[in-house]
């Protein structure tokens, strides 16, 4: 989840995904739209025809429920909730079966080809059969530039057969492969016959089953999304579904419902009469909401921690996600100055982060210091934490940074500098630049930090065009592997935003998606070398891995976060009174 993957893009409390497994991350605010669970009561308070219906709080509107175009995981959440993939994630992690039996995949001896026996059973909610096709025309249409995705070329670029050819661009957006650009029949990807599903890799790739879990590989009904044209998923009426739900109402920047799927396929096994969404920003207001018994979990930061630590429906849970620091070193007024190593330096340690995190969240989150973050994955033949074997880069130095501000003054001529800081618009991410501010301008002489909080949505945008200076951004993992954060800055990434560039990064990384890809030693090696690259050159600068301290009423079960891919998985969701 998270750019917020979000990148990382981490919507719930505006974190994205990305979050944007995400998931594209955001700016980190942990809860004010932190997905909350409640139960609506119809006859009587534990009445038998009681509906399980789940109520939930958003801090931001969902950017698109197109699942070709969604980077966030506000998005990905519900896309994840109303579709089905080939494969699906359970609560703990665990990859399972969706239309495609995992236990039927085969794969070839040298992991380039996959085949895929889906189930005949499943159908659309308009009642059409789901066939291979619809993963062939989805995938296609997902690299196809003229889609606009991010997700698609981030993902099956360097995977897929001819997926970097069909899609790929130089930086002035001209075509690098132009006898093949844009000619998404030549992906590989083929539908053998309506129930078989086969791939075809340009690399072995370990981690290849935690993408056919993730919400960008979903099939799309072609007779239906062809017929909305330009209206495709902008509203209820313009959507089908094949998941354990269906959305039934949208009412924009103010709430949506989900009903479950009497037609989905494992309709049976789906533990939820139905999900309410509201949007609600400020958190005082949320948790309102919750004391007053209109939602069942409410995510807290700051002073609410301290206030409801001590009460036994108060939980806390360390998250794979890592909020950073991205400087435009490209399209920005001052990219002069963001070019500056030392400038870049100065700002990614002259704070202290544990300070950060006492002051605005007050919980057990870490400071981070290195992308990939801590006890997210191991090494699979010695059993060591990636974060381990790379070490701590970038750490809180006061005196350190002032020392490379002063080196900064001198190599760019300057006394006096103002710059931009920009972040989300809920009361955390407001929280976030103030103390920033505070931090930068009374450890770094002559720095002026002028503050810009926009909406989620228009932050990703914002990010996205590179109409920023320093971005407060997040990333959660989209799949269960350290490459899930890694490539996220080689040159033109589809996510990286500040425009990070290093030859030896990139070599790196593509060595271990190619020649080291059946390696583990290799690939490892290769990995842990370009994050070290990475925090060298100061490409970010990592502030802290986010735990998720929330209340929840003890009838929400099996309501946890996943380690990797959309927050959570709620068709196991269930409510037990």
């Amino acid at each position: 989840m998270k750019k917020t993957k979000w990148f990382l893009l981490l919507v719930l409390g505006l974190v994205l995904s990305m979050f944007l497994a995400a998931c594209g991350g955001d700016d980190g605010d942990e809860n004010a739209g932190d997905d909350t669970g409640n139960e609506e009561q119809n006859e009587g308070e534990n009445g038998e025809d009681e509906e399980k219906i789940l109520r939930i709080l958003e801090s931001a509107e969902i950017p698109t429920m197109d699942p070709s175009l969604a980077t966030d995981v506000v998005a990905l959440n519900f896309i994840d909730a109303t579709y089905e993939g080939l494969y699906r994630v359970a609560p703990g992690g665990e990859i399972v079966s969706g239309l495609a039996n995992k236990d039927e995949t085969e794969v070839s001896e040298d992991g380039l080809t996959w085949t895929f026996h889906l189930r005949d059973d499943a159908t659309w909610s308009n009642g059409e059969p789901v066939t291979a096709h619809d993963f062939v025309y989805s995938w296609r249409r997902a690299i196809d530039p003229e889609t606009g995705s991010q997700y698609g070329p981030y993902f099956f670029s360097g995977l897929v057969k001819n997926a970097t050819e069909i899609s790929a661009t130089d930086e002035d957006g001209n075509p690098l492969y132009p006898d093949m650009f844009g000619k998404v029949e030549e992906l590989g990807v083929t539908a053998v016959d309506d129930y078989t599903l086969q791939v075809e890799l340009v690399n072995p790739a370990p981690y290849f089953e935690s993408f056919a879990a993730f919400p960008v590989f979903v099939p799309l009904n072609e007779e239906f999304v062809e017929s909305q044209g330009e209206n495709f998923a902008l509203e209820v009426e313009n959507m089908i579904f094949n998941g354990p739900f269906v959305m039934t109402e949208w009412k924009h920047e103010e709430s949506w419902t989900l009903e479950k799927n009497p037609d989905y396929w494992d309709a049976e096994n789906v533990g939820l009469d139905g999900i309410e969404v509201s949007v609600v920003k400020e958190r005082s207001t949320a948790v309102n909401l919750y004391e007053s018994g209109e939602v069942d979990r409410v995510g807290l930061s700051g002073d609410f921690i301290d206030q409801y630590k001590t009460r036994p429906d108060y939980g806390t849970a360390m998250e794979p996600v890592t909020f950073y620091l991205q400087f435009n070193r490209e399209s920005a007024e001052k990219a002069e100055y963001m070019n500056n190593e030392n400038f870049r330096r100065a700002l990614a340690t002259g704070f202290s982060k544990q300070e950060f995190i006492d002051v605005v969240y007050k919980n057990d989150s870490v400071p981070a210091n290195g992308l990939v973050p801590k006890e997210f994955v191991k090494h699979p033949e010695t059993g060591e934490d990636f974060r381990d074997l790379s070490g701590d880069h970038l750490v809180s130095d006061i005196e350190g940074a002032q020392e490379a501000w002063e080196k900064a003054k001198e190599e760019l001529g300057f006394d006096e500098v103002t710059i931009t800081f920009m972040s989300g618009d809920t009361e955390t991410s407001k929280l976030t630049t103030e103390f920033f501010k505070d931090q930068w301008e009374n450890n770094l002489p002559g720095l002026t930090v002028e503050l810009k909080n926009v909406p989620f949505k228009e932050r990703l945008r914002l990010s996205r065009e590179g109409l920023f200076e320093v971005v407060f951004s997040g990333w959660g993992p989209d799949y269960l592997d350290p490459m899930t954060f890694m490539d996220l800055f080689v040159t033109d990434g589809s996510y990286n935003d500040g425009s990070y560039s290093n030859e030896q990064f990139d070599e790196l990384i593509e060595l271990a998606k190619t020649e080291y890809a059946q390696d583990q030693n290799k690939r490892w090696e290769a990995m842990v070398q370009a994050e070290q690259i990475l925090m060298d050159e100061v490409g970010i600068g990592p502030v802290f891995q986010r735990a998720r301290s929330f209340l929840q009423q003890p009838y929400v079960k099996n309501m946890e976060l996943n380690p990797f891919g959309p927050d959570f998985s709620f068709k196991y969701v269930t409510i037990e009174k």
